[in-house]
């Protein structure tokens, strides 16, 4: 059995993104990983600290981020194809730039990959997911945000990327990452295992700056340049009190961003919302009360939930 780890970052260092730690955190269990780099910044050192990792199994694929794309997150889900499509593992391992893996699970996955092998109905592996938000010491776990995700799929041709990136189809006709004919969802089987995703965790003024670059490939670079231009040169974390707090571990390969954290002075513990800033989405009433009502009446299940999978039972 062989096991292909795949990414794809593009000013990923000068951004503030784990995505060190995160090939760091699965490369232990991979034969290989391949991700594709896109050229950023002239002050962007993410190829260069990528290469530092300085392991054979690393493979770089060199790529332009093309603005025609930037809309929708197509672009996020085109970069993922092109370094899935250069893997020649069994099982493929996903992580994004922000995403990290404890290596208490680096068994229990390979485990399961191992035992899940010779059966074809499964087609990807659905993880849990610890969404990090301010700080490494606060998490969501209310409503709109997704529980669950498939990281690991099999190495088939008509499975893609799907959407923005967030997870993967299989598709008798691919076109692009967006159309809903011609795809379907994946049969998958659970895996007991959590991605910690750090992507809500950084200092306030660079988390501004990738909230920047999230919307501009969403939007289009037009339409944020002209959003942000009005807006504060930080971003606005909000109370964490109605937050969840992680008393767990986190992955040892974290231990140098978390004890660099700087900015714990500008994050806001208690009390209120700012009024004069538009409200996150985990502070509108609506998603408040859903949280309520999920956490309380529902054994913590999301109502509604966005399930792109079909989850095989008894596997």
């Amino acid at each position: 059995m062989k096991i292909s780890g795949f990414s794809f970052v593009r000013n990923g260092v000068k951004l503030y993104y784990p995505v060190v730690e995160a090939i760091k955190s699965i490369l232990p269990i991979c034969d290989e990983f391949v991700i594709a780099v896109g050229e950023g910044d002239a002050d962007d050192t993410t190829r260069n600290q990528i290469m530092a990792i300085n392991d054979p199994k690393i493979r770089v694929i060199d790529t332009t981020w093309e603005e025609k794309y930037f809309k929708k997150g197509i672009i996020n889900s085109i970069q993922t194809d092109i370094a899935m499509k250069q893997c020649s593992g069994d099982w493929l391992f996903y992580l994004q730039a922000d995403e990290v893996v404890h290596e208490k699970y680096l068994p229990v996955i390979k485990q399961r990959c191992e035992q899940l092998l010779e059966n074809k109905q499964v087609e990807g592996l659905l993880f849990g997911y610890k969404h990090f938000w301010g700080d490494y010491d606060h998490y969501h776990d209310g409503h709109g945000w997704y529980p669950s995700e498939i990281r690991i799929v099999r190495n088939l041709p008509e499975i893609h990327s799907y959407q923005s990136a967030q997870s993967f189809r299989f598709f008798d006709s691919y076109d692009n990452p967006r159309q809903e004919t011609g795809t379907r969802k994946l049969n998958v089987a659970k895996v007991d295992a959590e991605i910690y995703h750090y992507g809500w965790v950084r200092p306030p003024q660079l988390m501004q700056n990738k909230s920047k670059a999230l919307n501009s490939i969403h939007w289009g670079i037009g339409r944020a340049e002209a959003f942000y231009k009005n807006e504060k040169p930080y971003f606005d974390y909000g109370p964490l009190s109605s937050l969840a707090v992680f008393n767990d571990t986190h992955p040892e390969v974290m231990a140098r961003m978390i004890s660099n954290i700087n900015w714990k002075d500008k994050l806001q513990y208690s009390g209120k919302p700012d009024k004069s800033r538009l409200p996150h989405k985990h502070e509108r009433l609506k998603y408040v009360l859903l949280s309520w009502i999920e956490k309380h009446l529902n054994n913590g299940k999301q109502i509604g939930e966005f399930k792109n999978y079909n989850l095989l039972r008894n596997i």
